[in-house]
């Protein structure tokens, strides 16, 4: 089993900044790929942001590219969100997710990293409220 904590939401102003942290705990991880979801109220979860495994690949939704950025601490299974300029649309509980990945070809290919059914282990969630 893989556990998975996040950390680093809250309240910010429009136009401020926060970074989320996501640790993974249990088995030993190997060629697996770490990305982020939200889902605001009343709306479907979506993704946001994936890294690689190697942390050489990052893949964004166009809500918040230019804004966010994702990285993965080589060596550790720890994974960072940086989110800047937020947005009150940007408001919603923050999930980490891990995908253990068979093929790279079609996890890349396929875009199987922007698919929430793609990872099989899932975090608690953490609340990001931004004020306008």
């Amino acid at each position: 089993q893989v556990q998975l904590v996040e950390s680093g939401g809250g309240l910010v102003q429009t136009g401020g900044s926060l970074r989320l942290s996501c640790v993974a705990s249990g088995r030993t991880l190997s060629n697996y790929a770490m990305g982020w979801f939200r889902q605001a109220p009343g709306k479907e979860r979506e993704f946001v942001a994936h890294v690689t495994w190697s942390g050489d690949s990052t893949n964004y939704a166009d809500s918040v590219k230019g804004r966010f950025t994702v990285s993965r601490v080589k060596g550790s299974n720890t994974m960072f969100l940086h989110m800047n300029s937020l947005k009150p649309e940007d408001t919603a509980v923050y999930y980490c997710a891990v995908a253990l990945v068979g093929s790279w070809f079609d996890w890349i290919r396929d875009g199987e990293w922007g698919q929430g059914t793609g990872y099989g282990y899932w975090g608690q969630g953490t609340q990001v409220t931004v004020n306008s």
